[in-house]
């Protein structure tokens, strides 16, 4: 089992959700974040005056799946958020080790 973390624009999560839906994928986590990579912010002017802004907000979207849809899943996400300019986001894959559901103790693949 892997999680994977995508960190996205915040208009393309709505792209992202309906994709992720098409592989039967309905349990994620989305989180509001801020960061900065390459992109490293840009200047906004607020009342006449010209400040830095560090960080960009963005979204960031985790899903728990099957080692073997992992690739899938990832040519999903591209497909799904690209949109060829700076700040597209970046995606983690993390070993799972064990899943288990609160509610009824089913562990590890049942539990996804």
């Amino acid at each position: 089992m892997k999680k994977i973390e995508a960190i996205i624009k915040p208009f393309k999560l709505d792209d992202l959700k309906e994709g992720l839906g098409e592989l039967g994928i309905t349990g994620m986590t989305v989180s509001e974040v801020k960061g900065f990579g390459r992109q490293k912010g840009h200047t906004e002017i607020y009342r006449g005056a010209e400040y830095m802004v560090d960080f960009i907000p963005k979204v960031k979207v985790e899903t728990v799946v099957s080692s073997d849809m992992v690739d899938t899943v990832i040519e999903k996400i591209i497909s799904s958020v690209q949109t060829g300019s700076i700040g597209d986001g970046k995606i983690f894959v993390i070993p799972i080790e064990k899943i288990c559901r609160i509610r009824t103790g089913e562990t590890d693949e049942e539990a996804i």
